[in-house]
């Protein structure tokens, strides 16, 4: 049995008219913004490299061109392997239009994820950045049968480039109507995407999104933050995932400016020059950066130093809800804003109103501490094969509550298994199915039509959906107690000690962690407390190191159970990466893997 909760309690919003297909979105925003307005612009030698509009169109359509010229028909994979700008952009609409069906590769995924995912899809064209990331999948190309035809973005010797493709195409009364013939096939309920997931438990799943599925995120999702057609974003999050990606039509709906940070190292310096009015990011993103707003308050003298760090124990007390704040309060709080956090929104360029963020949970600590800094922080929830968006906080409705991820959207309606309390999700969001895997897409979407997430959540008295778990992540301890290890690891990476976190314990008498430092943080508190920083790897055997992360483990325990508590735990001498296989892409644990890395460091803390 299963209890639903029906969208149409939640009709507080109406949604957007949106086009039909992700295509249409261009010539919508040269007619309704203007054909010199700024849609995209990049770091090109230290200066913004800005497109216009039509400008814009305009390359996108000679893309498309010299695509078919190159014989790609509809249904066609294409695929794309870059970290984000413009000509990624430019790639993907140029593909849809014809009907073709775009594959984004994160740059960064593992060597098996790029063999696994070229020789599934079988592209007929696979677009490169450069040469580095050509040489991660030569090798792959040079073993198929059928080898994809290569094109870079930036000159690499031997290949032909996208500028090239396109001085190639020679435009005339032929070639457009041959353009518009290819669109005119296309269908709103078309494959217009095929994006492999993270595989945190096994072989990527290559999800197929219609048009009709990702622009249904746009009107349902829309509404809840209106955005007039002024504000400028910034993006840093890989145009491989489809969050990004999604949010990037939207802002084209919108007729926003988008920029793209020249990397993740320079995303501080970016948002202060672009000055931007709102972005998307997930979790680490912001905890990084309050860390390090930290480090610089930890580094001040005397009077400042208190101030500051007065300000930030007052906005850790914050209720974002509003209900709680009383006059007394906010008088404090308006101080705290004109001695410390002005200083804070100056770093973010002086006119972010705020964030959404979303791919995993926030610490609620954080979503108090930035609304009490007046840039309110809007989580959401979804997963790549629900488009991605099916709830969220709401701008629009004022709705900013910690440790929820608000309403759902009305794409879809949502279903809390009463046994399991699995979250399950039917409606126009809900991908196609999984490319060449029928019996996957039957485990999925059940026979009422409803996706199964995986993920555990609930709703609490003001009807908004917390996410508590995911399903194939909980496991039971040897006495048959059921342990979450997501909620456990989110309540302890709230300390400034704390990077990242496992907590492992299956079958076992008692949960224990893998601890990740905070090695910024923790150099700072070697300073502070005379004890030699040398490298990682001897700072974490330092004893008074161990004893100060055993006294933070004692301090977090206090908020689980006993059955709950990391009773022993482990210190890492580096942070898990993408590279390593040890983080997905979008930054989730990659557990199985993990725990290979540190299989001895496991066993030895459950070892008698």
């Amino acid at each position: 049995m299963t209890m639903e909760k029906s969208t149409n309690r939640w009709k507080t919003v109406q949604p957007y008219d949106v086009p039909p297909r992700t295509f249409d979105l261009l010539p919508r925003y040269v007619e309704k913004y203007g054909k010199k307005k700024t849609i995209f612009a990049c770091k090109v030698d230290g200066d913004w490299k800005k497109y216009k509009a039509r400008e814009f169109v305009k390359m996108t359509d000679v893309i498309s061109q010299g695509l078919i010229g190159l014989g790609v028909t509809k249904g066609d994979r294409v695929a794309v392997i870059s970290n984000n700008c413009p000509q990624w952009i430019m790639v993907d609409f140029a593909v849809q239009q014809i009907g073709g069906i775009l594959v984004p590769i994160y740059p960064t995924v593992r060597q098996t994820d790029y063999e696994y995912i070229i020789n599934h899809a079988e592209p007929k064209i696979i677009f490169v950045e450069g040469s580095l990331l050509l040489k991660k999948v030569k090798g792959v190309i040079d073993k198929m049968a059928d080898k994809p035809k290569v094109f870079a973005f930036n000159q690499v010797e031997g290949y032909l480039t996208l500028r090239g493709l396109m001085v190639s195409v020679k435009i005339d009364k032929k070639s457009l109507a041959s353009l518009q013939a290819h669109k005119d096939t296309v269908d709103p309920e078309d494959v217009a995407t095929i994006i492999y997931t993270s595989g945190t438990l096994g072989t990527p799943k290559g999800v197929m999104l219609t048009h009709h599925n990702l622009m249904s995120c746009i009107a349902y999702y829309g509404p809840h933050y209106p955005l007039p057609p002024s504000h400028k974003t910034v993006s840093f999050l890989p145009l491989s995932h489809i969050y990004e990606r999604s949010i990037m039509y939207y802002h084209i709906y919108s007729g926003n400016s988008t920029y793209y940070v020249e990397n993740f190292g320079t995303i501080m310096r970016d948002i202060a020059d672009v000055k931007p009015e709102h972005f998307v990011t997930v979790p680490r993103v912001i905890e990084k950066v309050y860390n390090g707003v930290i480090r610089k308050g930890d580094k001040l003298k005397g009077a400042k130093k208190r101030i500051f760090h007065w300000a930030f124990q007052l906005a850790e007390r914050y209720d974002e809800t509003e209900k709680k704040n009383n006059r007394a309060y906010r008088i404090k709080l308006y101080w705290a804003n004109r001695l410390v956090f002005k200083d804070v929104r100056k770093a973010f360029g002086g006119r972010l109103e705020f964030i959404v963020s979303g791919g995993a949970s926030l610490q609620p600590r954080l979503v108090r501490l930035f609304a009490a800094m007046d840039i309110p922080i809007f989580e959401g929830y979804g997963l790549t094969e629900t488009s991605p968006v099916v709830a969220t906080n709401s701008l629009a409705m004022g709705i900013t509550k910690a440790g929820t991820v608000g309403l759902p959207c009305g794409s879809v309606q949502f279903k809390i298994d009463p046994e399991t309390s699995e979250i399950l999700v039917k409606g126009s969001a809900v991908m196609k199915g999984y490319y060449k895997n029928e019996e996957a897409t039957r485990d999925a979407i059940d026979s009422e039509g409803y996706f199964h997430t995986g993920d555990i959540g609930e709703f609490d008295e003001d009807g908004l959906l917390k996410i508590t778990g995911r399903m194939k992540e909980i496991f039971k301890d040897s006495m048959g107690k059921y342990i979450s290890p997501a909620l456990i690891e989110s309540k302890f990476t709230e300390s400034p000690l704390i990077s990242m976190m496992m907590v492992v314990g299956e079958n076992q008498k008692f949960a224990a962690a893998l601890i990740v430092p905070s090695f910024d943080g923790l150099k700072t508190w070697c300073e502070e407390n005379n004890v030699t920083y040398t490298t990682n790897a001897e700072v974490i055997k330092e004893k008074k190191v161990i004893d100060r992360y055993r006294k933070e483990v004692e301090t977090y325990n206090k908020y689980f159970g006993d059955f709950e508590k990391v009773k022993r735990f482990e210190l890492v001498d580096r942070e898990w990466t993408i590279e390593e296989g040890e983080i997905t892409p979008s930054l989730k644990l990659r557990r199985k893997i993990v725990a290979e890395h540190y299989q001895d460091l496991i066993d030895g803390m459950f070892a008698e």
